[in-house]
């Protein structure tokens, strides 16, 4: 195992730890061990950047299941590098402050440490792997451990109808991300992602190109809070802070627009990417943003200015998909979008990570989040007015933070697409930038609303739970942290440029790159009097006058009915859901076992007998058929009485006799057969089996009249006999058609030199077939697990467990 592969999996192995370290060290915040691993990955995955930033990557195979061309490939380029940055540095900066947010005598830490672990290295797999199937696996255990996240103070209703939520809209979008997989695959016969962008253009032309594309944008936009998707981000709030600190900042919402960036070199040329994601993008950046203005939550605003936020970097990688179009005229034109994507995304990570720390220090400090009770918090707390002031403004585009640079290169991008004479973009196009400035207007509000409502006016004192003051030094450190990079690179762009944003938009665009030169600018301040800046003029001036007049027209917001939103058609939907499949489930759960078996055996009968006649499968062929002895006759004879006196027997000890006198007739079937191993195995069983019965006849109650008379049933009969029919007609076509040579000859020849053993059933079951065995044995392991379970559970006549037993 590669170093690599030991980054990645090394949240996983620590997770193991953190149960025992909790128990003892319970004087030590579990937090303080849990700390040392994101600091230790940050630090390894500084060493790469020299690497990337010569465009050159590092690969890593462990060979999985070559059968079926998967691997666990760990790769490292400019855009897997950026995002393993973010999840360790971000994730060191959460651990240090959930450390002090989160009490060890009230909190169970153990389970959050192991939760946020499991995420951390569910990430890391997501975005170093180059293997479909592999990033397919780790992008689900982010949806079940963000399910755990969302969910970790389960008593509340809020929290697991919030990971709910979460869990059912992203595995619902990484169920059909799966099948876009597996069209690439069908396609380029590889679920290698580097060998799929290699033949891009041979991909653009087959049929399922474009389901390709769109079941991958469906888990794309499920997991990025696209709208209409981004209805779960909302309610995910319920998490600790800690949690959406890191999740919705820096690492779960971002994973998909990894994933779009990852597969943009794929599916980039195609017009409908360009308009999806593009459309789609700016959308929700102006409906997030407008909808963060009525909230009166601060983690409420905070939920939906990420949305807006996510949607701002999804439209720039659609638009900055039209660099890989225009051959005609300088690319640089337009490539401005993708490295805007790259540069808000880092952005985004330092104003909002430190924003939602700052919200934590206030709902901890005051026992509120509601900026109808805030207010006049300047003079107490200082410092953490200072890093809201920070944050705030940078995430309103202001100079001069970093959020400002990425907001004006975001512009730029915008107005651009009205010079793109393709894809009817010189057209509609205009829908961009002008979307794009509503939108910032109100996210200039948004972020107004949440400082100064939170910070000045008056202290409203009697309605907070307790006194205000400054949070301790450990939960501002973090928080004074993100927002020092926030403006170290408002005043120093350029420190990213061409270590961190260009490799990861070469990885983006692959075309660009260019041994020995630069394709992204010079990132700076003022370029003149340019569109964009009156554009910004215009988002202060129309932001500071809405701001005002808010209470004039926030009745707006009330213009669709509650029942039209979308929240309360997700709820109805849901509730339909359950309530169908109750009434449904209700027609057919009977209670009664002879009702299901009658629906297995009519199934059966009908998608058998049907398969048969359709394909022509049954055949008889009598050559190689070995003649019937009288013995084997006679054997058969006492099988079917010893049938038929089950099913007639008086009593319950007459029944286990008959059965067991089948079992051990069944056994000197294998012994005229020349199989003794299978006819010890078969008497054991019986013998068992029996004596099992036998010990259970004592409890069980006398047969009563209507079991001892067993009356004719046309429907049983005649289900009886399809079954009996169908199966002797599937054994004699099994037999007569041969359309594969058998695999006998390769068990006798090989069982010996491969396997090392000389009974051939056992060293099929053991070495052939180990795994079938395996899971066998796992069935029998988790039944008796359960039956243990159930013996030990005693309920009373309530229905509740008597704990005392």
């Amino acid at each position: 195992m590669s170093l690599l592969h030991l980054a990645i999996i090394a949240p996983f192995l620590m997770a193991i730890f953190i149960p025992f370290l909790y128990k003892g060290f319970r004087r030590i915040h579990t937090g303080w061990f849990v700390l040392i691993v994101p600091i230790l990955l940050f630090s390894y995955f500084l060493h790469f950047i020299p690497i990337v930033k010569g465009n050159e990557t590092v690969t890593k195979t462990i060979r999985w299941i070559p059968s079926l061309n998967i691997e666990l490939t760990a790769f490292v380029d400019g855009l897997g590098l950026l995002f393993a940055l973010l999840i360790t540095g971000i994730g060191s900066l959460v651990v240090l402050y959930s450390i002090f947010y989160l009490s060890k005598k009230k909190e169970q830490l153990h389970n959050f440490y192991v939760y946020l672990l499991l995420f951390m290295g569910a990430m890391l797999g997501v975005v170093l792997s180059d293997n479909l199937i592999s990033l397919y696996m780790f992008w689900e255990f982010t949806s079940i451990s963000s399910f755990l996240l969302i969910g970790y103070w389960y008593q509340r209703d809020g929290s697991r109808y919030g990971a709910q939520k979460s869990m059912l809209i992203t595995v619902f979008g990484g169920l059909a991300m799966l099948g876009g997989f597996l069209l690439l695959y069908i396609m380029g016969g590889t679920f290698s992602i580097r060998e799929l962008i290699g033949m891009a253009d041979v991909l653009m032309s087959k049929s399922l190109f474009v389901p390709a594309m769109l079941l991958i944008l469906l888990g794309a936009f499920t997991k990025s809070a696209q709208f209409p998707f981004h209805i779960w981000l909302p309610d995910a709030m319920e998490a600790p802070t800690p949690v959406s600190a890191y999740l919705h900042s820096a690492t779960m919402v971002k994973a998909g627009l990894y994933l779009v960036a990852r597969m943009s070199p794929i599916f980039a040329e195609h017009a409908l990417w360009l308009w999806l994601v593009g459309s789609f993008g700016i959308f929700t950046m102006t409906w997030g943003s407008f909808n963060a203005v009525k909230q009166t939550d601060l983690k409420g605003i905070l939920a939906f200015s990420t949305v807006s936020q996510l949607g701002l970097i999804m439209s720039l990688l659609g638009v900055g998909a039209a660099a890989l179009h225009y051959k005609n005229m300088d690319e640089n034109l337009f490539i401005v979008a993708t490295v805007a994507a790259i540069f808000h995304l880092i952005n985004h990570a330092t104003f909002k990570g430190s924003l939602f720390m700052v919200v934590g220090i206030i709902d901890h400090e005051t026992g509120t989040r509601d900026i109808r009770k805030l207010g006049g918090l300047m003079g107490l707390m200082p410092i953490t007015f200072t890093i809201a002031l920070i944050g705030s403004f940078s995430m309103a585009g202001l100079p001069p933070f970093n959020g400002f640079l990425s907001k004006e290169m975001f512009f730029t991008g915008m107005v651009r697409v009205l010079d793109m004479d393709f894809f009817s973009l010189d057209t509609w196009g205009i829908l961009f930038p002008v979307l794009a400035w509503v939108g910032s207007i109100f996210t200039f509000l948004y972020s107004m609303v949440l400082f100064f409502k939170t910070f000045s006016g008056r202290l409203q004192q009697e309605k907070l739970e307790r006194k205000p003051h400054e949070a301790p030094f450990g939960m501002l450190l973090p928080p004074i942290i993100l927002a020092s990079l926030v403006v170290i690179f408002g005043f120093f762009p350029n420190i990213l440029t061409y270590n961190i944003i260009e490799p990861a938009v070469g990885a983006i665009l692959p075309s660009l790159l260019k041994p020995g030169e630069h394709f992204v600018g010079h990132i700076s301040f003022w370029h003149g009097f340019t569109v964009e800046l009156f554009m910004t003029i215009g988002v202060i001036t129309g932001g500071t006058l809405l701001y005002i007049t808010y209470p004039k027209w926030k009745k707006v917001y009330t213009i669709i009915p509650e029942k039209l939103t979308l929240n309360s058609m997700y709820d109805r939907g849901l509730y339909w859901a359950e309530t169908g499949s109750y009434q449904l489930t209700r027609t057919y759960m009977t209670g009664f076992i002879r009702t299901y078996l009658v629906y297995i055996f009519i199934f059966f009968i009908g998608i058998t007998g049907v398969t048969l006649y359709v394909k022509d499968a049954f055949k008889l062929d009598t050559s190689n058929v070995a003649p019937i002895g009288s013995y084997e006759v006679v054997l058969a004879l006492i099988v079917l009485a010893g049938s038929a006196t089950i099913l007639l027997a008086k009593s319950r000890l007459t029944s286990i006799i008959a059965l067991g006198a089948i079992g051990y007739t069944v056994s000197l079937f294998f012994v005229l057969f020349r199989a003794p191993d299978l006819a010890l195995t078969q008497l054991v069983i019986e013998t068992v089996s029996v004596a099992l019965f036998l010990l259970a006849f004592y409890h069980l109650p006398p047969l009563n009249r209507h079991e001892r008379s067993v009356g004719f049933k046309l429907s049983n009969a005649l289900i009886s006999l399809g079954v009996g029919l169908i199966v002797t007609l599937v054994a004699i076509s099994a037999h007569s058609n041969k359309l594969f040579d058998s695999i006998a000859k390769y068990y006798i020849e090989n069982t010996h030199d491969k396997a090392g053993g000389e009974n051939m059933v056992n060293v099929i079951l053991v070495d052939f077939r180990g795994f079938d065995t395996m899971f066998e044995i796992c069935v029998l392991g988790i039944a008796a697990l359960g039956i243990y379970g159930m013996v030990k559970l005693r309920l009373t006549q309530g229905g509740k467990a008597d704990e005392k037993k």
